[in-house]
């Protein structure tokens, strides 16, 4: 009876790992978000892209509204611009019945909107930068599209909003928002918003002391152009009214129709800038100006958007029946979306709030800013933030998507050559945090410099000398570029070679300029005046700093550069214990980051099947800065570190609480932490510690599957390795299978 038991038992354990396997060559389809009622303000919306443009959708007292915004709309102060807000007012309120029903297909990368016998589908082209708006009714209506700008008029820009732009709190006695310029005929309307030839590049240049430079310098803001086109068959221009929204006055451009069957509204978005080397205009996509107005069919569009996306969801997918895990899972998934919302972008997402910010006065109430503003500006990259929106796309096999971050480096990379070769004389491409869209540092930032200053080091308490921010993206770019979708593949452009190149040339002059000997007694560079992030300052031989140049010269092969790198630095707590240091020495503590663990992430020199991984456990649980720094906020990566270190009750811990819902109706809508909403970084720290908890590898690339994953949690996944595998997993009844290749086979931890 016992042994008819264990058979029994051991059959069906065996059939639900059989299913669970077979299952993963199915075709994988997300779960829709369904609202039932209408939402209160944007701060309720629901965000829904393609290309490089999101929306912004919600229904609010029977009206449809939208915001939309493309990757790439800088105005002169470098305030990344919304394209406006759209209203549809329908007669008879039909989205005020009890049948409402707003849902975002993630399958489609559309928008649903039904109720009261109308129905409306929002999409955004994969291809071009296009809006899609289909609507189609069972009985005729009146309705009223609208299209509303704040920028009407003239803003001048107020101290407190200068956070939005690259001024910050420089702001120039007249800094304004200027206004768009807007004509509406027939059933037609075009905006645009043409930036001044003189701009914050203009002031940044000459504030930094590079004005002998200046002409060689890349800049993508001057004379920019900002257009856009909306087609609505049926409807006819009807005049312009006023009114206020959130805090914020507006002028609405108003289209009525009055026997609505049904509508295919377009919406055309586009920035043209001049080519850097011939006398043309070209848009974000390549497109030489002058261009037509876009012809493609909305079947068509709507047929090839729902393919690409679905065959996106393809690509990896998490699944789990634990109730536990269900959320963190769920919204992974939708950060995921989100991220491929710009998966054609010249310009990476942001990581305050992406392309989906809503009106300020809803994230702070004392930011009643228009719906332009977001926190830590708009052309103003902050490296160390951004870095966690890029990560994950590497595990989900997203290259193309991670295209648009890599490829602003490599217009940056000019820039940056030149200024440390204007600043120091040497060779090597030095990229700052808190960096603007053209490559030099923010001017607010940069700060005030007297004579005898080291005029390539920013005067900032949390930012001098660091420099090491740039290496991780340069390992993304050497790791995407194992595959083939990355259009600049085999040209290659020397980022990782010009960061690598700056290190080594900079320090070794450093230490010249300081003493004798360009080497210490070993034949190591001298990393100081050095920084371990923004938080161990004028420090000695940083440990972040170092695993950054270890790890990214052993990926590219630079063996000269491995054998002048000092060994990182360690540690010994009263205890006896080693630990990693976050230096050899450090004036000061700056910040609350743990840059002392960044040997385990990004740079992987400890983790699961990696030597000394006692050292970095030692560190993550005894070192007093570490504990005293510990959280799950914003950028804050403890989850990615427990996870790595396969500390298991840790890493479940702070990865639930990491991807738990965020306080706004979309539940991958999260606070602002020390940024801005949605936060985009905490949402990419949460999707890199959830991978880290089901997928590793050993340093020779074989995979370690569910290194920090709780064996009772039933889970599939596919993912990729960071050494281009595409591995396919599941742990059911704490038994593990994988199929590779087609391969089958049971792996343990």
């Amino acid at each position: 009876m016992n042994r008819t038991c264990c058979y029994s038992r051991w059959l069906a354990t065996a059939l639900t790992v059989v299913a669970a396997v077979f299952s993963a060559y199915a075709a994988y389809v997300p779960r829709d978000v369904v609202w039932t009622t209408q939402s209160r303000n944007s701060s309720e919306s629901m965000p829904c892209g393609g290309c490089d443009i999101g929306l912004n959708v919600w229904v609010e007292g029977g009206d449809l509204l939208f915001y939309a915004q493309q990757s790439g709309w800088f105005d002169e102060n470098n305030t990344l611009l919304k394209a406006g807000r759209w209203r549809l007012r329908v007669d008879g309120q039909p989205f005020n019945g009890s049948d409402f029903e707003q849902r975002l297909c993630l399958d489609e990368g559309c928008i649903y909107i039904r109720g009261g016998g109308i129905e409306v589908r929002l999409w955004v082209d994969v291809e071009q930068p296009v809006v899609f708006v289909a609507l189609v009714t069972r009985h005729t209506r009146r309705a009223v599209l609208s299209y509303e700008s704040w920028r009407y008029r003239d803003r001048p820009v107020t101290k407190a909003e200068c956070q939005q732009c690259s001024y910050k709190w420089l702001i120039p006695k007249d800094c304004t928002t200027f206004a768009d310029s807007i004509e509406a005929n027939g059933n037609s309307l075009a905006f645009t918003h043409k930036n001044r030839t003189e701009t914050v590049f203009d002031f940044t240049v000459s504030r930094e002391h590079l004005d002998a430079i200046k002409d060689s310098l890349y800049n993508p803001i001057g004379g920019l152009l900002m257009k856009g086109m909306m087609h609505a068959p049926g409807f006819q221009f009807a005049g312009t009214s006023k009114g206020e929204y959130a805090g914020t006055d507006y002028q609405a451009w108003n289209f009525s129709c009055d026997n609505l069957r049904s509508s295919a509204i377009i919406i055309d978005l586009r920035y043209l800038r001049h080519h850097l080397y011939e006398d043309t205009m070209v848009d974000g996509c390549g497109t030489v100006a002058p261009y037509a107005f876009p012809t493609i069919k909305s079947s068509v569009s709507r047929k090839r958007s729902a393919k690409w996306w679905h065959q996106y969801w393809q690509r990896s997918w998490i699944v789990t029946d634990n109730k536990e895990a269900a959320t963190m899972v769920r919204n992974y998934e939708l950060m995921r979306y989100m991220l491929g919302c710009n998966a054609r972008g010249e310009w990476p997402t942001k990581f305050n709030g992406g392309l989906f910010t809503f009106d300020p006065v809803y994230v702070d109430s004392t930011t009643a800013f228009t719906p332009d503003y977001r926190k830590w500006g708009g052309g103003t990259m902050t490296a160390q933030n951004q870095r966690l929106v890029y990560w994950p796309l590497l595990k989900n096999g997203d290259y193309d998507v991670l295209q648009p971050q890599i490829d602003t480096y490599r217009r940056m990379l000019p820039n940056a050559i030149a200024r440390t070769r204007h600043y120091w004389g040497h060779d090597g491409a030095s990229f700052t945090e808190q960096i603007e869209n053209f490559g030099l540092p923010n001017p607010a930032e940069y700060g005030k410099h007297k004579e005898g200053d080291d005029l390539g080091v920013e005067r900032n308490a949390w930012l001098e000398y660091e420099w090491d921010t740039a290496l991780e993206f340069a390992l993304m770019e050497s790791l995407g570029l194992r595959d083939e979708s990355l259009e600049l593949r085999d040209e290659g452009s020397g980022l990782a070679a010009e960061i690598l190149r700056f290190f080594d040339e900079h320090y070794r002059w450093q230490a010249k300029k300081l003493g004798a000997k360009d080497l210490d007694e070993n034949g190591h560079l001298i990393i100081y005046p050095g920084s371990a992030c923004e938080t161990y300052k004028m420090a000695y031989n940083p440990s972040s700093t170092i695993a950054a140049l270890r790890t990214v010269a052993a990926a590219v092969g630079d063996t000269a550069l491995l054998s002048r790198l000092p060994e990182l630095p360690l540690t010994t707590t009263a205890q006896g214990d080693t630990c990693i240091a976050p230096a050899v020495a450090w004036a000061r503590v700056q910040n609350t980051e743990t840059p002392q663990l960044y040997p385990v992430w990004p740079w992987r020199i400890y983790s699961v099947g990696r030597p000394g991984i006692d050292i970095a456990r030692n560190t993550y649980w005894k070192d007093p800065h570490a504990l005293a720094m510990r959280s799950t906020k914003g950028w804050k990566q403890d989850n990615i570190w427990a996870a790595c270190l396969g500390l298991t009750d840790e890493a479940q811990r702070l990865n639930l609480e990491k991807l738990s819902d965020g306080p706004y109706r979309f539940t991958a809508f999260y606070d602002p932490g020390f940024d801005w909403a949605p936060d985009h970084n905490r949402g990419g720290a949460g999707m890199v510690g959830l991978q880290e908890m089901l997928l590793q590898e050993t340093p020779d690339g074989q995979p370690i599957l569910f290194p920090a994953w709780p064996r009772q949690w039933n889970c599939r996944f596919r993912l990729h390795t960071l050494s281009g595998r595409t591995i396919e997993a599941a742990i059911t009844n704490g038994v593990i299978t994988t199929t590779e290749n087609q391969a089958t086979k049971t792996l343990h931890r």
